[in-house]
């Protein structure tokens, strides 16, 4: 059974950085491409940014593009996501998803099999 682990949110300021990990156990990494996405109270959740199995294809949605990175270490069975320049409406709660990797990205949450419990981002202005 694939799980995930999500960390590192936490409160920071606006103009400042995060950096987020999720592990997955239980099945092999590098079958899997990963997502980000995020949900804020009272919104639906929402997808922020997704990669392929090997990590050379990424898709970024518009309003974090050139400030959100994500990355991959498939050696580590993990996904990280760099957060820079966070903003107010940053604040979330973040979870990564799993899918087994088919052709192309999923950009939809209804796409990916697995989530993550999900970390809290707040960010003060």
């Amino acid at each position: 059974q694939v799980q995930l682990a999500e960390s590192g949110g936490g409160l920071v300021q606006a103009g400042g950085s995060l950096r987020l990990s999720c592990v997955l156990s239980g099945r092999r990494f590098s079958s899997y491409s990963l997502g980000w996405f995020r949900q804020a109270p009272g919104n639906e959740r929402e997808f922020i940014v997704a990669i392929s199995k090997s990590g050379s294809i990424t898709h970024y949605v518009d309003s974090v593009k050139g400030r959100f990175t994500i990355s991959r270490d498939n050696a580590k069975n993990t996904v990280y996501l760099q957060m820079n320049s966070l903003k107010p409406e940053d604040t979330a709660v973040y979870y990564c998803g799993a899918r087994l990797a088919g052709v192309g990205l999923a950009f939809t949450s209804g796409e990916y099999a697995y989530w993550g419990q999900g970390t809290q981002v707040t960010v003060s202005s």
